[in-house]
């Protein structure tokens, strides 16, 4: 006798086979298994949760479309309480995410406030336009919304708001291209880090086939007095100290003497880490090269820079009091600078410390400071080059106070083509850079134009604005007009929506209409207790006239 397996046996391996289906394609029963599912597996499902936790953010993004649309289409907005909390929970991890940003790269804020005076102009007509869009759901919202002046009062405020921010907006790039100064010289930040390893000979010399005309680098002076560039505190960053002095990889880079720097590999870690993905791009000769780079010394740098022409710029970090080279650093320094081969004249000299004193040694030196300190006190101490950061490097500054006294601007880091025509409208003299090889592909500034050509565009886009803002409110609320300018006292929106929609008197329509007005009908008899007109309760019988 065949036993019958009970419907929830069946329900269950329908349900399996759905499950297993679906979610990896076994759909027969062999294969489908209770055995604990594989780490691969395991990461395969930590992998599908990320990708579900990312789509789930988009697509909150897409019901603020959805919203609009229902603005737009007049229905009733009613966001799902499960969604309220997720965009909440959204929200909140924005705003953490923003201040912990804000917390790491503080500084870096001053970036947005430059990008929007070289966007600036750009952004207003953007913005402009898609407020303009947005007209057409304000128009159509006059009709079906009450009490809608005060939405109407709001949108014609920012309209005029947009309307008059050019007054305000400040970009170096409106002007005269006649008063446009010459380009800016390329200086060689580190070398060209995105091409080699920085601060080494192979580094610098990549700057140099890209026709910088200075070099600039950060030295430190080692153990035994030997001054050598290198920009972090220690050497674990950019050499293999970790593996040839196991355990003093955290030491100041001042506290090794310069043998034992000189041993250390300074290339391996640019293919290791490859910082600005341009490993692949490299050629075979030049990642052998690259993987035999050695630190750099200032004497290396000065005889390169004599070769070739080239000024040398370097800012000099001084040892930490226990060194042996405490009180020396600057001597050393001056040392190294005598020997070479350079021009004085070719060396500009950053340090404030001792400054007197170095002017006196050598007086030919070019005397930079990377503070921004009055006119005067920079001609009291001799300073010609000012080295700032791109955040202090102000368009009336640079053409009122330095330019005017013969004091020469240089900007760093430069690395964007903006960037570069942004300080190129300010009328700095020069850039370092750490993109020399992009900054080359840039003859002129990417955008400008004269105060008269940004007028105009000012004038004429909002001419076209108030138009077509205008012929949007005149054609959604058409129909509102023409009953208004007609005499009648009252109107149906619906009646006037369906006289948008279709303009000739059709069967439809006519039915549409009737339902309508049926439906209210009954409605007002339900709520004021009477029977529709023609009849009794039981049987309702009603009268609709319409006029075709």
């Amino acid at each position: 006798m065949v036993k019958h397996q009970p419907l929830q046996v069946y329900e269950r391996q329908l349900c399996l086979s759905c499950l297993t289906g679906i979610y990896g394609c076994r759909w027969k029963r062999y294969q489908r298994s209770h055995d604990d599912s594989s780490k691969w597996e395991c990461s395969w499902f930590f992998l599908l949760c990320c990708s579900f936790l990312l789509l789930l953010v988009w697509s909150y993004f897409w019901l603020e479309i959805l919203a609009l649309c229902h603005i737009a289409l007049g229905q009733q907005l009613n966001l799902y309480w499960i969604h309220k909390i997720v965009v909440l929970a959204i929200l909140l991890t924005t705003i953490t995410g923003v201040v912990s940003i804000d917390n790491f790269w503080q500084d870096e804020w001053d970036i947005v406030v430059i990008s929007l005076q070289f966007t600036g102009p750009f952004l207003h007509i953007g913005a402009l336009a898609a407020v303009t869009a947005l007209g057409w759901v304000i128009a159509g919202q006059v009709v079906r919304v009450e009490r809608s002046i005060v939405m109407l009062v709001i949108y014609v405020s920012v309209l005029l708001v947009l309307y008059l921010v050019p007054l305000f907006i400040s970009s170096p790039c409106i002007m005269d291209l006649s008063k446009l100064g010459p380009r800016p010289a390329v200086i060689g930040r580190r070398g060209a880090p995105m091409l080699a390893p920085e601060h080494t000979i192979m580094s610098f010399s990549k700057a140099l086939q890209q026709k910088v005309t200075a070099l600039e680098a950060d030295v430190t002076i080692s153990l035994d007095g030997v001054p050598f560039l290198m920009r972090d505190r220690t050497l674990r960053r950019t050499t293999n100290v970790d593996k040839l002095f196991p355990g003093r990889q955290d030491h100041d880079a001042s506290f090794f003497n310069w043998t034992e720097i000189r041993s250390l590999n300074a290339g391996l870690w640019f293919l290791r880490d490859d910082p600005y993905w341009t490993v692949q791009y490299m050629s075979e000769k030049d990642r052998n090269r690259t993987a035999n780079q050695t630190v750099c010394s200032l004497a290396e740098l000065l005889r390169l820079a004599a070769r070739t022409n080239r000024s040398v710029i370097f800012s000099l970090r001084r040892p930490p009091p226990q060194h042996p080279r405490h009180q020396l650093w600057v001597s050393d320094a001056l040392k190294v600078i005598q020997r070479s081969s350079i021009l004085p004249e070719q060396v500009m000299w950053t340090p404030d410390w001792y400054r007197k004193k170095v002017r006196a040694a050598v007086p030919l030196l070019q005397q930079t400071s990377d503070e921004k300190l009055p006119v005067a006190e920079l001609k009291e101490r001799g300073i010609s080059t000012l080295t700032l950061h791109y955040s202090q490097a102000r368009a009336q500054d640079i053409s009122r106070q330095f330019s005017g006294s013969n004091v020469s601007v240089n900007v760093y880091p430069v690395n964007e083509p903006w960037l570069y025509s942004l300080m190129w409208c300010s009328g700095v003299q020069s850039v370092s850079s750490d993109a020399p090889h992009i900054l080359k592909k840039v003859p002129n500034p990417i955008w400008i134009m004269s105060a008269d050509e940004y007028g105009l565009i000012w004038i004429t886009s909002d001419l076209i604005s108030v138009a077509i803002v205008i012929g949007i409110f005149i054609f959604q609320n058409y129909h509102l007009i023409r009953w208004k300018m007609s005499g009648m006292r009252s109107y149906n929106p619906e009646q006037i929506m369906l006289s948008a929609v279709v303009r000739r008197p059709s069967r439809d329509v006519n039915l549409m209409k009737e339902k309508l007005i049926f439906s209210e009908n009954i409605t007002l008899c339900d709520l004021c207790g009477t029977s529709p007109p023609g009849g009794d309760h039981n049987t309702p019988s009603i009268s609709v006239f319409i006029s075709a």
